[in-house]
Protein backbone atom coordinates (compact mmCIF):
# COMPACT_ATOMS: atom_id res chain seq x y z
CA UNK A 1 0.00 0.00 0.00
CA UNK A 2 1.13 3.43 -1.13
CA UNK A 3 -0.28 6.78 -0.50
CA UNK A 4 -1.19 8.73 -3.62
CA UNK A 5 2.33 10.91 -3.20
CA UNK A 6 4.35 8.32 -2.96
CA UNK A 7 2.92 6.51 -5.88
CA UNK A 8 3.74 9.71 -7.63
CA UNK A 9 6.78 10.21 -7.42
CA UNK A 10 7.83 6.53 -7.48
CA UNK A 11 5.81 6.82 -11.48
CA UNK A 12 8.33 10.29 -12.22
CA UNK A 13 11.13 7.75 -11.50
CA UNK A 14 10.54 5.13 -13.79
CA UNK A 15 9.51 8.37 -16.12
CA UNK A 16 13.21 9.55 -15.82
CA UNK A 17 12.87 12.45 -13.96
CA UNK A 18 15.69 13.41 -12.10
CA UNK A 19 14.63 17.23 -11.19
CA UNK A 20 11.28 18.98 -10.30
CA UNK A 21 10.64 22.70 -10.14
CA UNK A 22 7.70 23.60 -7.23
CA UNK A 23 6.59 26.27 -5.12
CA UNK A 24 5.01 24.33 -1.81
CA UNK A 25 1.12 24.31 -1.20
CA UNK A 26 -0.92 22.41 1.36
CA UNK A 27 -2.97 21.00 -1.57
CA UNK A 28 -0.13 18.86 -2.28
CA UNK A 29 1.29 17.65 0.61
CA UNK A 30 1.45 14.00 0.07
CA UNK A 31 3.39 14.63 -3.40
CA UNK A 32 5.76 16.62 -1.47
CA UNK A 33 6.11 13.50 1.39
CA UNK A 34 6.43 11.56 -1.87
CA UNK A 35 9.51 13.22 -2.90
CA UNK A 36 10.95 13.52 0.56
CA UNK A 37 13.74 10.20 -0.20
CA UNK A 38 12.74 9.99 -3.83
CA UNK A 39 16.47 11.23 -5.24
CA UNK A 40 14.40 13.42 -7.19
CA UNK A 41 15.60 17.10 -6.55
CA UNK A 42 13.23 19.46 -5.72
CA UNK A 43 14.46 23.05 -6.68
CA UNK A 44 12.26 25.37 -4.40
CA UNK A 45 10.76 28.54 -6.43
CA UNK A 46 9.44 32.22 -5.07
CA UNK A 47 6.98 32.48 -7.20
CA UNK A 48 4.93 29.78 -9.57
CA UNK A 49 5.41 32.15 -12.69
CA UNK A 50 9.44 31.78 -12.50
CA UNK A 51 8.91 27.87 -11.45
CA UNK A 52 7.34 27.34 -14.40
CA UNK A 53 9.57 28.89 -16.80
CA UNK A 54 12.30 27.32 -14.94
CA UNK A 55 11.01 23.87 -15.43
CA UNK A 56 10.20 24.59 -19.55
CA UNK A 57 14.10 25.65 -19.57
CA UNK A 58 14.96 22.06 -18.39
CA UNK A 59 12.56 20.97 -20.92
CA UNK A 60 13.75 22.75 -23.85
CA UNK A 61 17.91 21.43 -22.63
CA UNK A 62 16.86 18.03 -22.36
CA UNK A 63 14.86 17.38 -24.42
CA UNK A 64 12.45 15.51 -21.56
CA UNK A 65 9.44 17.10 -20.09
CA UNK A 66 10.06 19.38 -17.54
CA UNK A 67 7.82 18.78 -13.96
CA UNK A 68 6.51 21.70 -11.94
CA UNK A 69 4.30 21.08 -8.86
CA UNK A 70 2.19 24.09 -8.01
CA UNK A 71 -1.14 25.01 -5.75
CA UNK A 72 -4.57 25.58 -6.29
CA UNK A 73 -5.89 28.46 -7.58
CA UNK A 74 -3.66 31.59 -7.52
CA UNK A 75 -0.58 28.77 -7.71
CA UNK A 76 -1.47 27.69 -10.94
CA UNK A 77 -3.13 30.38 -12.79
CA UNK A 78 0.44 32.40 -12.17
CA UNK A 79 2.05 29.52 -13.16
CA UNK A 80 0.17 30.20 -16.79
CA UNK A 81 3.01 32.23 -17.90
CA UNK A 82 5.07 29.54 -18.08
CA UNK A 83 2.57 27.12 -19.50
CA UNK A 84 1.99 29.50 -22.55
CA UNK A 85 5.97 29.81 -23.18
CA UNK A 86 5.84 25.85 -23.18
CA UNK A 87 2.90 25.69 -25.71
CA UNK A 88 4.06 28.15 -27.88
CA UNK A 89 7.48 26.70 -27.87
CA UNK A 90 6.55 23.44 -27.99
CA UNK A 91 8.21 21.97 -25.19
CA UNK A 92 7.60 19.34 -23.13
CA UNK A 93 6.44 19.97 -19.44
CA UNK A 94 4.11 17.63 -17.52
CA UNK A 95 2.52 20.29 -14.23
CA UNK A 96 0.88 18.89 -11.20
CA UNK A 97 -1.36 21.00 -9.37
CA UNK A 98 -3.28 20.41 -6.39
CA UNK A 99 -6.88 20.82 -5.96
CA UNK A 100 -9.40 21.00 -3.38
CA UNK A 101 -11.16 17.94 -1.56
CA UNK A 102 -13.30 16.05 -4.30
CA UNK A 103 -16.73 16.12 -1.73
CA UNK A 104 -16.26 20.02 -1.68
CA UNK A 105 -16.48 20.57 -5.17
CA UNK A 106 -19.17 23.10 -7.01
CA UNK A 107 -19.24 25.43 -4.13
CA UNK A 108 -16.44 27.97 -4.42
CA UNK A 109 -14.24 26.11 -1.92
CA UNK A 110 -10.86 27.47 -0.62
CA UNK A 111 -9.10 28.66 -4.12
CA UNK A 112 -11.44 26.34 -6.12
CA UNK A 113 -10.56 26.18 -9.89
CA UNK A 114 -12.04 24.36 -12.33
CA UNK A 115 -8.75 23.16 -14.27
CA UNK A 116 -10.21 21.85 -17.45
CA UNK A 117 -11.82 25.37 -18.22
CA UNK A 118 -9.18 27.33 -17.07
CA UNK A 119 -6.06 25.33 -19.10
CA UNK A 120 -8.36 23.67 -21.66
CA UNK A 121 -6.99 26.32 -24.13
CA UNK A 122 -3.77 26.78 -22.93
CA UNK A 123 -2.38 23.29 -23.07
CA UNK A 124 -2.12 20.63 -24.91
CA UNK A 125 -4.25 18.08 -22.46
CA UNK A 126 -5.65 18.67 -18.85
CA UNK A 127 -7.06 15.97 -17.01
CA UNK A 128 -7.89 15.64 -13.12
CA UNK A 129 -7.13 12.24 -11.37
CA UNK A 130 -10.09 11.32 -9.40
CA UNK A 131 -9.12 7.45 -8.49
CA UNK A 132 -5.56 7.40 -6.61
CA UNK A 133 -5.69 4.15 -8.04
CA UNK A 134 -5.48 5.58 -12.00
CA UNK A 135 -2.52 7.94 -11.04
CA UNK A 136 0.56 5.61 -12.90
CA UNK A 137 -2.41 4.97 -16.14
CA UNK A 138 -2.28 9.45 -16.06
CA UNK A 139 0.83 9.92 -15.69
CA UNK A 140 2.28 7.69 -18.13
CA UNK A 141 -0.40 9.14 -20.74
CA UNK A 142 1.04 12.51 -19.41
CA UNK A 143 4.26 11.95 -20.34
CA UNK A 144 3.10 10.06 -23.70
CA UNK A 145 1.20 13.39 -24.44
CA UNK A 146 3.64 15.91 -23.57
CA UNK A 147 6.27 14.32 -26.09
CA UNK A 148 4.70 12.64 -29.52
CA UNK A 149 3.74 14.79 -31.88
CA UNK A 150 4.52 18.23 -31.34
CA UNK A 151 5.44 18.57 -27.33
CA UNK A 152 4.01 20.74 -25.14
CA UNK A 153 2.95 21.11 -21.56
CA UNK A 154 0.05 19.05 -19.74
CA UNK A 155 -1.50 19.64 -16.63
CA UNK A 156 -2.59 16.96 -14.01
CA UNK A 157 -4.94 18.31 -11.37
CA UNK A 158 -4.58 15.98 -8.35
CA UNK A 159 -7.36 16.56 -5.78
CA UNK A 160 -5.59 16.73 -1.53
CA UNK A 161 -8.01 14.16 -0.63
CA UNK A 162 -6.98 11.60 -3.80
CA UNK A 163 -3.48 12.39 -3.17
CA UNK A 164 -3.34 11.23 0.54
CA UNK A 165 -5.18 7.88 0.30
CA UNK A 166 -3.64 4.65 -0.26
CA UNK A 167 -3.99 1.69 -2.54
CA UNK A 168 -1.79 -1.10 -3.91
CA UNK A 169 -1.13 -0.39 -7.69
CA UNK A 170 1.09 -1.76 -10.05
CA UNK A 171 3.09 0.68 -11.29
CA UNK A 172 3.43 1.57 -15.35
CA UNK A 173 6.68 0.90 -17.25
CA UNK A 174 8.46 4.36 -18.96
CA UNK A 175 6.89 5.42 -21.42
CA UNK A 176 8.07 4.84 -25.29
CA UNK A 177 7.02 7.71 -27.01
CA UNK A 178 4.98 7.46 -30.27
CA UNK A 179 6.79 8.51 -33.65
CA UNK A 180 6.47 9.24 -37.27
CA UNK A 181 8.10 6.53 -39.35
CA UNK A 182 10.81 8.49 -41.51
CA UNK A 183 9.22 9.34 -45.12
CA UNK A 184 10.70 8.82 -48.33
CA UNK A 185 12.80 11.47 -48.86
CA UNK A 186 12.55 11.53 -52.33
CA UNK A 187 9.62 13.60 -52.88
CA UNK A 188 11.81 16.99 -50.91
CA UNK A 189 14.42 16.12 -52.99
CA UNK A 190 12.66 16.51 -56.52
CA UNK A 191 10.49 19.56 -55.26
CA UNK A 192 14.24 21.23 -54.82
CA UNK A 193 15.11 20.19 -57.71
CA UNK A 194 13.36 22.18 -59.84
CA UNK A 195 14.14 25.50 -57.95
CA UNK A 196 15.88 28.67 -58.79
CA UNK A 197 15.80 30.33 -55.46
CA UNK A 198 15.53 27.60 -52.66
CA UNK A 199 15.56 28.55 -49.08
CA UNK A 200 15.44 25.99 -45.77
CA UNK A 201 13.68 26.88 -42.69
CA UNK A 202 14.54 25.74 -39.53
CA UNK A 203 12.79 25.74 -36.41
CA UNK A 204 10.01 24.07 -33.76
CA UNK A 205 10.73 20.72 -31.95
CA UNK A 206 12.41 17.40 -32.97
CA UNK A 207 15.75 19.09 -33.20
CA UNK A 208 19.34 17.69 -31.30
CA UNK A 209 23.10 18.65 -31.54
CA UNK A 210 23.26 15.53 -34.35
CA UNK A 211 19.90 17.27 -36.13
CA UNK A 212 22.30 20.73 -35.84
CA UNK A 213 24.77 18.57 -37.77
CA UNK A 214 22.81 17.02 -40.10
CA UNK A 215 21.14 19.92 -41.14
CA UNK A 216 24.93 21.55 -41.89
CA UNK A 217 26.10 18.85 -44.18
CA UNK A 218 22.79 18.70 -46.26
CA UNK A 219 22.66 21.98 -46.69
CA UNK A 220 26.71 22.55 -47.34
CA UNK A 221 26.41 19.42 -49.90
CA UNK A 222 22.82 20.60 -51.89
CA UNK A 223 24.34 24.05 -51.48
CA UNK A 224 21.06 25.92 -50.08
CA UNK A 225 21.22 28.61 -47.75
CA UNK A 226 19.58 28.14 -44.30
CA UNK A 227 17.59 30.36 -42.20
CA UNK A 228 16.20 29.71 -39.01
CA UNK A 229 12.77 30.60 -36.71
CA UNK A 230 13.06 32.97 -34.53
CA UNK A 231 14.98 31.96 -31.49
CA UNK A 232 16.07 28.84 -32.72
CA UNK A 233 19.98 29.96 -33.59
CA UNK A 234 21.54 27.05 -31.90
CA UNK A 235 19.94 25.31 -34.58
CA UNK A 236 22.88 25.34 -36.93
CA UNK A 237 26.23 26.59 -36.34
CA UNK A 238 26.52 30.00 -37.75
CA UNK A 239 29.72 30.47 -38.57
CA UNK A 240 28.65 27.43 -41.45
CA UNK A 241 28.72 29.36 -44.92
CA UNK A 242 25.12 28.37 -45.72
CA UNK A 243 23.94 29.78 -42.53
CA UNK A 244 21.96 33.34 -43.59
CA UNK A 245 20.52 33.96 -40.52
CA UNK A 246 16.95 34.46 -38.29
CA UNK A 247 13.58 35.35 -39.27
CA UNK A 248 12.70 37.46 -36.22
CA UNK A 249 10.77 40.61 -34.87
CA UNK A 250 13.57 42.80 -36.34
CA UNK A 251 15.02 41.27 -39.02
CA UNK A 252 17.07 41.48 -41.44
CA UNK A 253 15.63 43.36 -44.43
CA UNK A 254 18.07 41.80 -46.91
CA UNK A 255 17.31 38.30 -45.42
CA UNK A 256 13.02 39.24 -45.81
CA UNK A 257 13.86 39.97 -49.26
CA UNK A 258 15.28 36.60 -49.87
CA UNK A 259 12.62 34.67 -48.49
CA UNK A 260 10.21 37.26 -50.69
CA UNK A 261 12.20 35.69 -53.69
CA UNK A 262 12.43 32.35 -52.79
CA UNK A 263 10.77 29.92 -55.40
CA UNK A 264 10.98 26.93 -52.69
CA UNK A 265 11.10 26.10 -49.19
CA UNK A 266 11.67 23.72 -47.65
CA UNK A 267 10.49 24.27 -43.70
CA UNK A 268 11.78 21.94 -41.29
CA UNK A 269 9.79 21.69 -38.13
CA UNK A 270 9.04 25.23 -38.02
CA UNK A 271 5.30 26.69 -37.77
CA UNK A 272 5.67 29.03 -40.43
CA UNK A 273 3.82 31.61 -38.38
CA UNK A 274 4.01 35.26 -38.22
CA UNK A 275 6.92 36.15 -36.53
CA UNK A 276 9.09 34.17 -39.44
CA UNK A 277 6.56 35.89 -42.28
CA UNK A 278 6.51 39.46 -40.92
CA UNK A 279 2.98 39.14 -40.10
CA UNK A 280 2.16 37.34 -42.68
CA UNK A 281 3.32 40.07 -45.38
CA UNK A 282 6.56 38.00 -46.95
CA UNK A 283 4.09 34.73 -47.72
CA UNK A 284 0.98 35.71 -48.42
CA UNK A 285 -1.28 32.82 -47.10
CA UNK A 286 -3.44 32.94 -49.99
CA UNK A 287 -0.99 32.93 -52.83
CA UNK A 288 3.01 32.36 -51.61
CA UNK A 289 3.77 32.12 -55.00
CA UNK A 290 6.35 29.16 -54.45
CA UNK A 291 6.21 25.61 -53.47
CA UNK A 292 6.21 24.91 -50.33
CA UNK A 293 7.62 21.40 -48.70
CA UNK A 294 6.47 21.31 -44.70
CA UNK A 295 8.30 18.85 -42.14
CA UNK A 296 6.49 18.55 -38.91
CA UNK A 297 5.66 15.55 -36.52
CA UNK A 298 2.36 17.19 -35.95
CA UNK A 299 -0.21 16.56 -39.13
CA UNK A 300 -2.60 19.18 -37.84
CA UNK A 301 0.37 22.24 -37.84
CA UNK A 302 0.45 21.41 -42.22
CA UNK A 303 -1.97 23.25 -44.21
CA UNK A 304 -2.91 25.56 -41.02
CA UNK A 305 -2.22 28.81 -42.95
CA UNK A 306 0.14 28.03 -46.11
CA UNK A 307 -1.16 25.12 -48.13
CA UNK A 308 2.21 22.60 -48.56
CA UNK A 309 2.68 20.86 -51.84
CA UNK A 310 4.78 18.28 -50.02
CA UNK A 311 3.71 17.81 -46.89
CA UNK A 312 5.65 15.46 -44.82
CA UNK A 313 4.46 14.14 -41.08
CA UNK A 314 7.54 13.29 -39.49
CA UNK A 315 10.41 14.78 -36.88
CA UNK A 316 12.54 17.79 -38.16
CA UNK A 317 15.78 15.56 -37.19
CA UNK A 318 14.54 12.10 -38.97
CA UNK A 319 14.23 14.25 -42.22
CA UNK A 320 17.20 15.95 -42.01
CA UNK A 321 19.29 12.44 -40.94
CA UNK A 322 17.78 11.28 -44.40
CA UNK A 323 18.81 13.72 -45.97
CA UNK A 324 22.36 14.27 -44.99
CA UNK A 325 23.93 12.08 -47.31
CA UNK A 326 21.81 13.16 -50.28
CA UNK A 327 22.83 16.35 -50.57
CA UNK A 328 25.40 15.88 -53.58
CA UNK A 329 21.85 14.59 -55.54
CA UNK A 330 20.56 18.49 -56.43
CA UNK A 331 22.19 20.06 -58.76
CA UNK A 332 23.43 23.42 -55.70
CA UNK A 333 22.72 27.09 -55.68
CA UNK A 334 26.33 28.44 -54.66
CA UNK A 335 25.16 32.02 -56.05
CA UNK A 336 22.22 31.91 -53.63
CA UNK A 337 24.88 31.00 -50.79
CA UNK A 338 26.80 33.22 -51.50
CA UNK A 339 24.53 36.03 -51.33
CA UNK A 340 22.89 35.08 -48.66
CA UNK A 341 26.07 34.89 -46.43
CA UNK A 342 27.26 38.17 -48.02
CA UNK A 343 24.06 39.98 -46.55
CA UNK A 344 24.21 37.63 -42.70
CA UNK A 345 27.94 39.28 -41.96
CA UNK A 346 26.83 43.05 -43.06
CA UNK A 347 24.30 42.49 -41.01
CA UNK A 348 26.00 41.47 -38.05
CA UNK A 349 28.87 44.13 -38.64
CA UNK A 350 27.80 45.99 -34.90
CA UNK A 351 25.84 49.76 -35.62
CA UNK A 352 27.46 52.14 -33.08
CA UNK A 353 24.73 53.28 -30.18
CA UNK A 354 24.84 56.78 -28.23
CA UNK A 355 25.97 56.42 -24.77
CA UNK A 356 29.32 55.55 -23.00
CA UNK A 357 28.36 52.11 -22.48
CA UNK A 358 27.19 50.10 -25.59
CA UNK A 359 25.20 46.91 -26.05
CA UNK A 360 26.67 46.14 -29.55
CA UNK A 361 30.06 46.21 -27.88
CA UNK A 362 29.01 43.93 -24.93
CA UNK A 363 27.43 41.55 -27.66
CA UNK A 364 30.20 41.45 -29.28
CA UNK A 365 32.54 40.72 -26.03
CA UNK A 366 30.51 37.79 -25.43
CA UNK A 367 30.79 36.57 -28.90
CA UNK A 368 34.45 36.64 -28.64
CA UNK A 369 35.44 35.05 -25.33
CA UNK A 370 32.79 32.70 -24.45
CA UNK A 371 33.08 29.02 -24.95
CA UNK A 372 31.35 27.56 -27.52
CA UNK A 373 29.07 25.29 -25.17
CA UNK A 374 28.49 28.51 -22.96
CA UNK A 375 24.26 29.16 -22.57
CA UNK A 376 22.41 32.07 -22.95
CA UNK A 377 19.50 33.33 -22.39
CA UNK A 378 17.41 35.73 -22.15
CA UNK A 379 13.61 36.88 -21.98
CA UNK A 380 11.68 40.04 -24.20
CA UNK A 381 12.70 43.61 -24.93
CA UNK A 382 14.95 45.80 -27.68
CA UNK A 383 17.79 44.35 -25.65
CA UNK A 384 17.60 41.44 -26.81
CA UNK A 385 17.85 42.12 -30.63
CA UNK A 386 21.32 42.92 -30.08
CA UNK A 387 21.81 39.36 -28.67
CA UNK A 388 20.27 37.99 -31.44
CA UNK A 389 21.53 40.42 -34.27
CA UNK A 390 25.33 40.30 -33.22
CA UNK A 391 26.29 36.98 -31.10
CA UNK A 392 27.09 33.65 -33.03
CA UNK A 393 25.27 30.72 -31.69
CA UNK A 394 27.98 27.33 -32.45
CA UNK A 395 26.20 24.66 -30.81
CA UNK A 396 22.62 22.97 -30.38
CA UNK A 397 21.41 23.69 -26.88
CA UNK A 398 23.18 26.78 -25.80
CA UNK A 399 19.73 28.69 -26.30
CA UNK A 400 17.54 29.89 -23.92
CA UNK A 401 14.72 31.93 -25.25
CA UNK A 402 10.92 32.46 -25.81
CA UNK A 403 9.29 32.51 -28.98
CA UNK A 404 6.12 33.45 -26.85
CA UNK A 405 7.79 36.78 -26.32
CA UNK A 406 7.14 36.49 -22.65
CA UNK A 407 9.14 39.00 -20.58
CA UNK A 408 11.09 37.59 -17.17
CA UNK A 409 11.95 34.26 -19.18
CA UNK A 410 15.73 34.67 -19.16
CA UNK A 411 16.38 34.74 -15.09
CA UNK A 412 14.85 31.38 -14.30
CA UNK A 413 16.05 29.63 -17.70
CA UNK A 414 19.42 30.68 -16.53
CA UNK A 415 18.69 29.57 -12.89
CA UNK A 416 17.31 26.15 -14.59
CA UNK A 417 20.19 26.21 -17.06
CA UNK A 418 23.11 26.29 -14.93
CA UNK A 419 21.27 23.54 -12.22
CA UNK A 420 21.27 21.37 -15.29
CA UNK A 421 24.99 22.37 -16.72
CA UNK A 422 27.00 23.58 -13.62
CA UNK A 423 30.16 22.95 -15.48
CA UNK A 424 28.71 25.35 -18.29
CA UNK A 425 28.91 28.98 -18.61
CA UNK A 426 25.45 30.50 -17.97
CA UNK A 427 24.66 34.08 -19.55
CA UNK A 428 21.48 35.72 -19.02
CA UNK A 429 20.76 39.08 -20.73
CA UNK A 430 18.38 40.79 -19.27
CA UNK A 431 16.16 44.29 -19.64
CA UNK A 432 15.81 46.09 -16.54
CA UNK A 433 11.86 45.52 -16.99
CA UNK A 434 12.33 42.03 -17.59
CA UNK A 435 14.57 41.14 -15.21
CA UNK A 436 12.27 42.60 -12.74
CA UNK A 437 9.67 40.03 -13.06
CA UNK A 438 11.41 37.16 -11.69
CA UNK A 439 14.58 38.90 -10.02
CA UNK A 440 12.88 37.36 -6.76
CA UNK A 441 14.28 33.65 -8.17
CA UNK A 442 17.65 34.53 -7.01
CA UNK A 443 17.20 33.60 -3.93
CA UNK A 444 16.25 30.32 -5.68
CA UNK A 445 19.52 30.72 -7.86
CA UNK A 446 21.13 30.88 -4.18
CA UNK A 447 19.57 28.62 -2.40
CA UNK A 448 20.02 25.91 -4.61
CA UNK A 449 23.82 27.03 -5.81
CA UNK A 450 23.23 27.88 -9.27
CA UNK A 451 25.71 30.63 -10.57
CA UNK A 452 24.23 32.17 -13.81
CA UNK A 453 25.29 35.79 -14.94
CA UNK A 454 23.18 38.11 -15.83
CA UNK A 455 23.49 41.22 -17.40
CA UNK A 456 21.03 43.68 -17.19
CA UNK A 457 20.51 46.48 -19.85
CA UNK A 458 19.37 49.31 -17.57
CA UNK A 459 17.85 52.18 -19.74
CA UNK A 460 14.92 53.25 -17.53
CA UNK A 461 12.17 52.09 -19.55
CA UNK A 462 10.25 49.32 -20.75
CA UNK A 463 12.10 50.03 -24.37
CA UNK A 464 10.58 48.02 -26.45
CA UNK A 465 6.80 49.44 -26.21
CA UNK A 466 8.15 52.94 -25.69
CA UNK A 467 9.86 52.38 -29.39
CA UNK A 468 6.56 51.93 -30.88
CA UNK A 469 4.74 54.46 -28.37
CA UNK A 470 6.95 56.74 -29.90
CA UNK A 471 6.37 55.74 -33.95
CA UNK A 472 2.29 55.67 -32.78
CA UNK A 473 2.16 58.61 -30.53
CA UNK A 474 5.05 60.82 -30.67
CA UNK A 475 6.36 63.00 -27.86
CA UNK A 476 3.17 61.39 -25.75
CA UNK A 477 5.76 59.15 -23.21
CA UNK A 478 2.53 57.35 -21.30
CA UNK A 479 3.26 54.01 -18.54
CA UNK A 480 6.42 53.09 -20.16
CA UNK A 481 8.85 54.91 -17.34
CA UNK A 482 10.64 52.40 -14.92
CA UNK A 483 11.86 53.26 -11.38
CA UNK A 484 14.57 50.32 -10.91
CA UNK A 485 16.92 49.51 -7.85
CA UNK A 486 20.47 49.08 -7.99
CA UNK A 487 20.72 45.91 -9.39
CA UNK A 488 24.20 44.62 -7.81
CA UNK A 489 23.26 45.95 -4.65
CA UNK A 490 20.28 43.89 -4.81
CA UNK A 491 22.60 41.13 -5.72
CA UNK A 492 24.24 40.91 -3.04
CA UNK A 493 21.52 41.59 -0.57
CA UNK A 494 20.70 37.83 -1.81
CA UNK A 495 24.36 36.24 -1.31
CA UNK A 496 25.70 37.04 -4.90
CA UNK A 497 28.33 39.68 -6.31
CA UNK A 498 27.11 42.36 -8.13
CA UNK A 499 28.82 44.94 -10.71
CA UNK A 500 27.88 48.38 -11.78
CA UNK A 501 29.30 49.24 -15.71
CA UNK A 502 29.50 53.02 -16.55
CA UNK A 503 31.44 52.87 -19.19
CA UNK A 504 32.61 50.52 -21.87
CA UNK A 505 36.06 49.80 -20.72
CA UNK A 506 34.49 48.48 -17.22
CA UNK A 507 32.47 45.54 -18.88
CA UNK A 508 35.26 43.40 -19.71
CA UNK A 509 37.03 43.43 -16.30
CA UNK A 510 33.54 42.83 -14.38
CA UNK A 511 32.42 40.35 -16.97
CA UNK A 512 35.72 38.34 -15.81
CA UNK A 513 35.21 38.49 -12.20
CA UNK A 514 31.87 37.13 -12.85
CA UNK A 515 32.95 34.46 -14.59
CA UNK A 516 35.30 33.75 -11.72
CA UNK A 517 33.39 34.52 -8.69
CA UNK A 518 31.61 31.08 -8.58
CA UNK A 519 27.83 32.62 -7.89
CA UNK A 520 24.96 34.43 -8.79
CA UNK A 521 26.58 37.27 -10.35
CA UNK A 522 24.70 40.19 -11.22
CA UNK A 523 26.27 43.10 -14.28
CA UNK A 524 23.98 46.28 -14.58
CA UNK A 525 25.07 47.90 -17.28
CA UNK A 526 23.91 52.09 -17.10
CA UNK A 527 22.79 52.59 -20.80
CA UNK A 528 22.11 56.29 -22.05
CA UNK A 529 18.11 57.17 -22.05
CA UNK A 530 18.64 57.50 -26.11
CA UNK A 531 19.89 54.25 -26.85
CA UNK A 532 16.79 52.04 -28.36
CA UNK A 533 17.16 49.65 -30.58
CA UNK A 534 20.39 47.63 -32.47
CA UNK A 535 18.88 50.26 -35.62
CA UNK A 536 17.33 53.28 -33.97
CA UNK A 537 17.98 55.97 -31.38
CA UNK A 538 14.90 58.14 -29.82
CA UNK A 539 16.35 61.15 -31.10
CA UNK A 540 16.08 59.36 -34.77
CA UNK A 541 12.78 58.83 -34.48
CA UNK A 542 11.87 62.62 -33.21
CA UNK A 543 13.48 63.42 -35.77
CA UNK A 544 12.03 60.71 -38.65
Amino acid sequence: MRHGGKILSDQLAIQGVTRVFSVPGESFLAALDGLYDSGIANVVCRQEGGAAMMAEAHGKLTGQPGVLFVTRGPGATNASAGLHVAMQDSTPMVVFVGQIARDHRDREAFQEVDYRGLFGGLVKWVAEVDQVERLPEYIARAFSVAQAGRPGPVVLALPEDMLSSAAEVADRARVVVPRAATPDVAPILEALRGASRPMIIAGGPGWSAQAARDLETFAQAAQIPVAVAFRRQDYMDNRAPTYAGDLNVGPNPALMARLRAADALLVLGCRLGDIATQGYTALDPADPGKTIVHVHPDPDQINTTYQAEVPVVADAGAVVAALAPRGGELPGWPAEVAGARASYEAWITPKPTPGAVRLEEVIAHLDAVLPEDAILTNGAGNYAAFLHRYYRWRQYGTQLAPTSGSMGYGFPAAVSAALHAPDRTVVCLAGDGCFQMTLNEMSTAIQHGAAPIVIVANNGRYGTIRMHQEKTYPGRVSGTALANPDFAALAQAYGGKGWVVTEQAQFAPAFDAARACGTLAVIELKLDPDMLSTGQSLSDLAGS
